[in-house]
C-alpha cells in the first residue's frame, strides 16, 4: 500500500513555522545591525597574516562582538578577507559595521600638516613630535633610497592623510615624490622660467626666498619680481632669510633672537649680502603659491621692499624711496614696542 505523503496545511505554516523564522531573523538583524556591546571607542589591530577566525576570536574576547560565528559568516559574505591595520571602532558599533570596516580596510587615519616654509630639519622635528607616526626620520647606515638624502626644496608642504602608525620616513618619501612630480611636470611643460633663471634649482631656490619673505600669496609675485629685477641688474639680493639659514646651520629659525648687522657679514655662500646671485640651493620647502610667483612674477620696476607693519610690505623703485619706507617702518616698530 502506497504511503501517504504528509503535508501541512498552509495555515499551519503561518502558525508554527513562520513565527520562529521571523523571530530568528529579527534576532540576527538586531545582533548584526543594531545591537552593540561596545560602550566606548576602542582600538583594534589586525596583524599581518591574521586569519578570519583569529580576528573573530579576539574581537569576541575583547567584548567588541557577541558572536564570532556571525562575524565570520558576515566577513565571508563580504569577500572573505580581513585587512591589516589599526581600526578605530566607535562606541555603539554593530557587528555588521565592524565587519565592514575590517573587510574594506577602513583603518584609522591621521592628518599631518607640513606647513610651507619649513626646512628639512624643522619638518623632521615636526614628524618626530607626532605620536601618531612611527619610526625614525633618518635612514639606517648604507641605505641609499632617495628619502635618505633629502635636501631643502625636495619636499612638498601639504596636508597628508595617512594610516595611523605610518612610518615617518614613508611620509617624508610621500612628500618627496609629490615635489618630484611637480618638477617633472615643469620639465614636461618646457621648463620655462623668467630670465635669468635657467634650472629647476634656480626656480625653487628663489621660490624658497619668496616663501620666507612673505606669508601672503597675493604679495608673492611682487616679491619675486623685486628679486628678479635685482638679479637682472646684477644687484645682490640682500635677503635676510638667506643669512638666517647660514647662521643657524640650515635650521632656518632664529628661535626668538634678533638678526643683527654683524650677522650680515657671515662667511657663507648662502649669504646674499656678501655674494652675488642666488644661493647654491633652496633655504626652505615651498608650496604652490611661491612656485607660481617665481614662474609668473608681477611686472614691476621695484628693487626694494620693507615690512609695512600689517603683515605685508611697502615696495620701492628707488633707494631714496626705500629709505623713506624704512624710516616709516622704524616708527611703526617704536609705536608697537611702546604698546
Amino acid at each position: 500500500m502506497a504511503r501517504k505523503k504528509l503535508t501541512l496545511p498552509r495555515c499551519m505554516w503561518f502558525k508554527y513555522i513562520l513565527p520562529p523564522l521571523a523571530a530568528m531573523a529579527m534576532i540576527a538583524g538586531y545582533i548584526l545591525g543594531w545591537h552593540s556591546p561596545v560602550p566606548d571607542r576602542a582600538v583594534f589591530n589586525v596583524n599581518r597574516g591574521d586569519s578570519i577566525t583569529a580576528v573573530a576570536n579576539r574581537l569576541q574576547a575583547g567584548k567588541l562582538i557577541n558572536s564570532s560565528y556571525l562575524f565570520k559568516t558576515v566577513i565571508r559574505g563580504m569577500g572573505g578577507r580581513v585587512q591589516m591595520g589599526e581600526y578605530d571602532i566607535p562606541a555603539g558599533a554593530s557587528l555588521w559595521r565592524i565587519a565592514r570596516m575590517i573587510s574594506h580596510g577602513d583603518i584609522a587615519t591621521v592628518t599631518i600638516v607640513i606647513p610651507e616654509g619649513l626646512t628639512i630639519i624643522q619638518i623632521k622635528n615636526l614628524l618626530l613630535a607626532s605620536a601618531s607616526l612611527s619610526g625614525a626620520v633618518e635612514c639606517a647606515a648604507g641605505n641609499t633610497a632617495p628619502v635618505c638624502s633629502l635636501r631643502d626644496g625636495m619636499v612638498f608642504p601639504d596636508t597628508y592623510r595617512v594610516a595611523k602608525g605610518t612610518a615617518r620616513l614613508a611620509l617624508l618619501d610621500l612628500a618627496r615624490k609629490k615635489m618630484a612630480g611637480i618638477e617633472r611636470a615643469w620639465h614636461s611643460g618646457g621648463g620655462r622660467a623668467p630670465m635669468p633663471l635657467k634650472t629647476w634649482n634656480d626656480v625653487i631656490t628663489l621660490a624658497s626666498i619668496v616663501q620666507k619673505e612673505t606669508p601672503r600669496a597675493d604679495e608673492m609675485p611682487i616679491v619675486a619680481s623685486v628679486y628678479l629685477n635685482r638679479l637682472r641688474k646684477n644687484m645682490r639680493l640682500q635677503a635676510d632669510p638667506t643669512v638666517v639659514y647660514a647662521i643657524t646651520a640650515g635650521l632656518g629659525d632664529m628661535r626668538g633672537a634678533a638678526l643683527l648687522r654683524g650677522h650680515l657679514k657671515v662667511d657663507s655662500p648662502y649669504n646674499t649680502y656678501t655674494h652675488n646671485g642666488l644661493p647654491p640651493a633652496p633655504i626652505a620647502n615651498v608650496g604652490d603659491a611661491a612656485i607660481r610667483a617665481v614662474l609668473r612674477p608681477a611686472d614691476t620696476n621695484y628693487l626694494f621692499f620693507v615690512a609695512d607693519g600689517q603683515g605685508g610690505h611697502r615696495f620701492a623703485r628707488s633707494y631714496d624711496e626705500h629709505v623713506k619706507n624704512h624710516a616709516d617702518w622704524r616708527e611703526i616698530k617704536k609705536s608697537k614696542n611702546k604698546n
